[in-house]
Order: C-alpha cells, then sequence, then structure tokens
C-alpha cells in the first residue's frame, strides 16, 4: 500500500496579502475622490488625471501580484514604489502653491504606503526601512521645506511600516516553530505505532526463537544467538531518540509547510548524534547505555570515538571470550563526551599490555588510544583479574580528527 503524504498549510502572513489588497484598491479610489472634491485647486489638472488614469489601470491590473509572497517579486515591488514616488513628485507641478502651502495631499495620497507596506510584508522591516526612505525624501521635496505635518506623516508612515515588517518576521519564525512541533509530534506517533506493530510480531518472534534454539542446542542454539542478537539491534533501533526527527520546515506562498516525515541529510563536517553510531553495537550481550538527549560531536570525532568504541569491544570478544557480558555507557559532560566499556571478562594480568606493546602487538595501543590521542582525548584502561575491565574513553566536544 502506497504511503500517503498528509500536507498542512499555515500561514498568520496570508490574512496581511489579503489586507493590502483591499487597501490599495480603497486608497485608490480615496485619492481619486479627493482629487475630484479639491479640483480648484491644480492649475494641471491634466497631469493630475493622466497620472490617476495609470494608478487605476496599473491597481487593478496588479492585484493579483499583491495575494501572496510568491507572486509579490522584486520587480513588481520596485514599479509599484516608483509610480508612488512619480505621484508624490508630481503634485507640484499639478497643485498650486495654495494647495502645496496648506498641506494639501500628494496625487497618490496614503495608496503610498500600500507600496511601502508590500516590501515590509514580503521582506519584513530591512525592507520596509529601505522603502521608507525614498518616500520619506520625496515628501520633503514635494512640499519643499520639512513643515511640522509633513514630518509627522514620513516618521508615521516609517514606524507603522518598520513595525508591521518586523511583526511579518516574528510571525514567519512562529510558523516554521510550530510546523516544527506537528512534524515532531506526527514522528512520534508514527514511531510508536511502529513500535507497537514490531513488539507485538517481530520482536516476540525473535525471542521465541532464541528461547527455542537454546533448549534445542547444536545448530539451533546459534540461530538463536542471532535472532537475540537482532531482538536487541531492533529494539534499539525502534526505540525513541535515535530516530532522525524530520527535515525543517520549509516557507512556500502558502506559509509554512508540514510533509511526510524523511531522514535528513547532514553535512559532512556537521555535528552528529553519537549515540547513533553507537547504537548498532547493542546486541544480546551488549548493553548500551544513553543519555536521553542528543549527543553532538563534530562528526569525524564521532566516527573516531564510535570506532574506538568498537576495537574495545573487539578486545571484549577475543579476550573475554564469546559469553562475557560488555555494557557501554554514554555521559554528556558540559565540556566532554565520555564513553564507558566495561566487560564481566577474567580481567587483564597485571603487565599483560607492556609486554603485548613489546611483542608488536598494537591493538589496545593504535586502535583505542592513538585514536583518543589523536582528538586530544584520553583512553583509560582499568582491569583487576577476575573483575574484568573497563575502558573509558573521553573526548572534548570541539575535537577534531587529525588533532595534535
Amino acid at each position: 500500500m502506497p504511503k500517503r503524504e498528509r500536507v498542512m498549510r499555515m500561514s498568520v502572513e496570508q490574512p496581511l496579502w489579503r489586507a493590502l489588497t483591499a487597501y490599495r484598491l480603497l486608497t485608490m479610489l480615496y485619492a481619486v475622490g479627493l482629487f475630484a472634491t479639491a479640483y480648484d485647486e491644480y492649475d494641471h489638472a491634466g497631469v493630475a488625471i493622466v497620472y490617476y488614469v495609470v494608478l487605476f489601470v496599473w491597481t487593478l491590473a496588479t492585484l493579483p501580484r499583491v495575494q501572496s509572497a510568491a507572486a509579490c517579486t522584486k520587480r513588481f515591488l520596485a514599479v509599484d514604489l516608483a509610480i508612488a514616488l512619480t505621484g508624490i513628485l508630481l503634485t507640484p507641478l499639478a497643485a498650486n502653491d495654495q494647495h502645496i502651502h496648506n498641506g494639501g495631499p500628494t496625487l497618490p495620497s496614503i495608496w503610498t504606503a500600500g507600496s511601502v507596506l508590500a516590501y515590509a510584508i514580503k521582506g519584513g522591516w530591512r525592507w520596509a526601512a529601505f522603502a521608507s526612505t525614498p518616500v520619506a525624501a520625496a515628501n520633503l521635496i514635494e512640499r519643499g521645506a520639512p513643515a511640522r505635518d509633513t514630518v509627522h506623516n514620513v516618521i508615521l508612515v516609517w514606524v507603522a511600516s518598520i513595525a508591521i515588517g518586523y511583526v511579518v518576521e516574528v510571525a514567519r519564525a512562529s510558523e516554521r516553530t510550530l510546523a516544527r512541533a506537528l512534524e515532531i509530534e506526527a514522528a512520534t506517533r508514527e514511531r510508536e505505532r511502529l513500535a507497537r506493530d514490531i513488539h507485538d510480531g517481530v520482536l516476540q518472534v525473535l525471542a521465541m526463537v532464541q528461547r527455542r534454539g537454546a533448549v534445542i542446542g547444536g545448530e539451533a542454539a546459534e540461530l538463536g544467538r542471532m535472532a537475540g542478537e537482532q531482538e536487541v539491534a531492533l529494539r534499539t533501533l525502534v526505540s525513541g531518540g535515535l530516530v532522525p526527527i524530520s527535515r525543517v520546515s520549509e516557507d512556500a506562498a502558502e506559509g509554512a509547510v508540514v510533509r511526510a516525515v524523511e531522514e535528513p541529510s547532514y553535512d559532512e563536517d556537521g555535528p552528529v548524534d553519537l549515540r547513533v553510531l553507537l547504537a548498532p553495537y547493542a546486541a544480546a550481550k551488549v548493553s548500551f547505555a544513553e543519555p536521553g538527549a542528543a549527543v553532538l560531536l563534530p562528526r569525524p570525532a564521532a566516527r573516531e570515538l564510535a570506532a574506538a568504541v568498537g576495537a574495545a569491544l573487539d578486545n571484549v570478544r577475543r579476550h573475554a571470550g564469546e559469553d562475557a557480558r560488555a555494557w557501554i555507557l554514554v555521559e554528556d559532560e558540559p565540556d566532554e563526551v565520555v564513553v564507558t566499556v566495561r566487560d564481566d571478562g577474567p580481567g587483564i594480568p597485571e603487565g599483560r599490555l607492556a609486554q603485548a606493546e613489546g611483542e608488536g602487538r598494537l591493538g589496545v595501543a593504535l586502535s583505542i588510544r592513538g585514536r583518543l590521542r589523536d582528538l586530544g582525548g584520553s583512553a583509560e584502561l582499568i582491569s583487576v583479574p577476575g573483575q574484568g575491565t573497563e575502558v573509558e574513553l573521553k573526548v572534548p566536544k570541539d575535537a577534531k580528527a587529525g588533532h595534535r
């Protein structure tokens, strides 16, 4: 049965675009109405009429452009702002001096604010500040002097547009956070569902094979042992924390989008969760204890540390026997990561490691201590005859492979 993909779209930004569409239409009609009521104050009414014809056609033709962030392109914003600035600068040519002296409205009037608000909704407060600046300059040029009412209007448009742009940025960040939370919730539910199904079926079968194999003996015992190892590995896989939750939500024209969960692709040199690399070592006779949160290390350092853990487990199998049990403990300290590998084998006789190095067998020296030394960390081996062996690996969190 093919996997279904449920897509949810969220956008607190979309109502702003709809409001801007209505604002541009209403303010265009308002500007034309102001001109009609003050027709006598225009010495060159023909200039104003031509401009309003252009403004009317442009506003109606571009209504689809201000209905979403995707449709509102940079080129459109630039032309729209240019039309607003042209109308402001044409006002002294169309109106008489009395109109200008009395602080009469410019040709586009408050329609100009719609152009600035489009910048704010599209790009945030920085875009709003960018668009407000030429509008302020054009208004000062139109009046010829920084009159009180002009300065008031300029500051009002500036502050309002920047505030709206900032609110839009906060809203977008909130959408991404909410989308991420919904993705995590969906992934957690799916993980729990898979865990229930696997527990009710596969894990029980593997556990039964392990028990029956141990009773029958012979080749069945080996099959049972392998089934036990697969049971532990599968149980670790479906447990919480080790499955990457999902990729980051994306921003589309409709807002934040939550899609089906998928594993992210990690940066080759970016941090990686050490638990993911150590989890495969868990088996029927190897217990793995981890923190509840991710244990992040640079990827090269995490790989080297995991390889050192693998070498320590190889030594357990080689020297303590196949029946020996081992434990892996991961501790996430503020400045370093500590991984302890302990077994219940017979231990290492005193002086045996030095003797092995003298004989040219450098497994512990090179595979474990050498790797940790290159990372700027340390490896300490504690062994008491008859009480097993413990290897403590410490790596600083800023470790890099090849560190000296």
